[in-house]
């Protein structure tokens, strides 16, 4: 009798106890800045943030890993950058290679894997009128200019690849013209 009084008051403690849980609040919070975070204003009046806008940057600064490029999107850029642009990379083997996958990735749907212009979307006459290398007066200015900026129908590559990347494209794609010219 008493072993079932026992066991009845521990079934009735835990009863309660299960009976008062609110699963939408814990019982006991240690850090209740964890659990319900203060709200804060991303652009509040602070000497630091112009009013409600985010801050621009200082002028003259230019973000990390980033070259400036000084020949604007223009035609007459494009002939400056024809006439004066080199590239600052050794032409290597190592290079070249790097390139070579490179223009694999980013040009030999459009101009194809010989440089040609026989790629695959000009097969399937996505885009017409693509030129082989052979056809055109290109340099090494030219080819980083048109990657920096595009031209016609064909669009920057600033944002896909950096200035090295570009270079070494460049490097393969002179090689290509090289192999299409003999």
């Amino acid at each position: 009798m008493k072993r079932n009084l026992g066991l009845m008051i521990c079934g009735l403690a835990l009863l309660s106890v299960v009976s008062c849980f609110d699963p939408s609040q814990p019982n006991y919070q240690y850090f209740p800045d964890m659990y319900e975070s203060v709200g804060y204003d991303t652009y509040a009046e602070a000497p630091f943030f112009n009013g409600t806008a985010a801050q621009l940057p200082v002028d003259g600064s230019i973000p990390r890993g980033w070259q400036p490029y000084d020949y604007p999107n223009t035609n007459e850029g494009y002939e400056l950058a024809k006439a004066e642009l080199t590239s600052p990379l050794e032409k290597t083997d190592e290079h070249r290679a790097e390139g070579k996958e490179l223009y694999a990735i980013y040009c030999a749907v459009c101009h194809g894997s010989k440089g040609d212009g026989q790629g695959i979307l000009m097969k399937r006459e996505k885009f017409l009128g693509i030129p082989s290398y052979a056809d055109r007066e290109i340099t090494e200015g030219s080819v980083y200019h048109v990657l920096m900026h595009g031209k016609n129908a064909m669009g920057s590559h600033a944002s896909l690849i950096d200035a090295e990347e570009r270079w070494q494209i460049t490097q393969h794609v002179m090689h290509l013209r090289a192999q299409l010219t003999k």
